[in-house]
């Protein structure tokens, strides 16, 4: 049975919509659960820490075990403090879930400086800087020969693997996500912690005002239909992800209601080669071809 008994973990952004699903099932799970939430509007202004309090007591009232956090993970001492705060009140930590982000769509040409900075410190940053912390703290405990069972599970997005008009900010960061994922998975192995990434594809404050994809995600009009896009059927995957048998690591996977899909990484396709220098003239002749050939 995959279970999270005696298991420790941190979710960001675990306050509302996906984040708050994945809380809930990891505590249901067995998990102790820190649940971060800066409590910011969509677009990363504001802040209120009423969010995760209530999200926390929520899940408290159901049986499970969660502690509350406003800390804002995008920065090197708000990481620090959520890891810290998962070591102090409950003894360890073996799971994170980068879940925080911000969304501020623009068309490239329009776009300011902060709504590029913004995106990129919203989840760039908030995964680096939590997976760092706790990178640090098991890196700590396997040197001084404590055996580690961690993972971390960051969100990644198809608007970054496959892409997304009027998304250049977020689809970046979302594929820097992808790209750190396979990287930290060969770095954090030597200290016994599984690195991979979801890109979800469900309902949430990121997708609900997204012209053509709130129609496509909104909800059946009849209660009993199967409702393809609700979060909560991401939530399962993060689950195995973060379970201490799960093998899995440096991996990307999409998921949408019932169907779990794994992504191929970057790989090299057909390719043209010369004895000497490259000419343009003979780059055009043959690599045009070779496009249009479709290969």
């Amino acid at each position: 049975m995959v279970d999270l008994d005696g298991r420790v973990v941190v979710v960001t952004g675990g306050g509302r919509g996906m984040g708050f699903e994945h809380a809930k099932l990891l505590a249901r799970a067995g998990a102790s659960v820190v649940l971060n939430d800066v409590g910011c509007a969509r677009d990363g202004s504001g802040s209120d820490p009423a969010i995760a309090d209530a999200a926390v007591a929520a899940i408290n009232d159901g049986g499970g075990t969660a502690v509350a956090s406003s800390a804002d993970v995008s920065t090197t001492a708000g990481a620090q403090s959520v890891i810290q705060q998962a070591i102090d009140t409950f003894g360890g930590l073996h799971g994170l879930v980068n879940n925080a982000g911000i969304l501020r769509d623009r068309m490239f040409v329009n776009m300011t400086d902060e709504d590029w900075d913004e995106v990129m410190r919203g989840h760039l940053r908030a995964t680096f800087a939590p997976t760092r912390a706790a990178a640090q703290f098991w890196r700590d405990r396997s040197k001084a020969g404590d055996p580690v069972k961690a993972s971390v599970v960051s969100m990644s997005s198809t608007s970054g693997l496959i892409g997304q008009v009027g998304q250049s900010n977020y689809g970046a960061a979302k594929a820097g996500i992808a790209a750190m994922t396979v990287i930290l998975a060969q770095e954090l192995g030597r200290y016994g912690a599984r690195v991979n990434a979801i890109t979800p594809v469900a309902r949430t404050r990121m997708t609900e005002e997204v012209p053509g994809v709130a129609d496509l995600v909104r909800a059946p009009e009849d209660p009993a239909a199967f409702d393809t896009y609700h979060p909560r059927h991401v939530s399962p995957l993060v689950l195995w992800l973060l379970s201490e048998g799960c093998p899995a690591t440096g991996e990307v996977f999409y998921a949408r209601g019932g169907e779990i899909r794994r992504y191929a990484p970057w790989s090299y396709q057909a390719s043209i080669t010369t004895d000497g220098e490259w000419d343009a003239d003979e780059i055009d002749t043959r690599l045009g071809a070779l496009l249009a050939e479709g290969s």
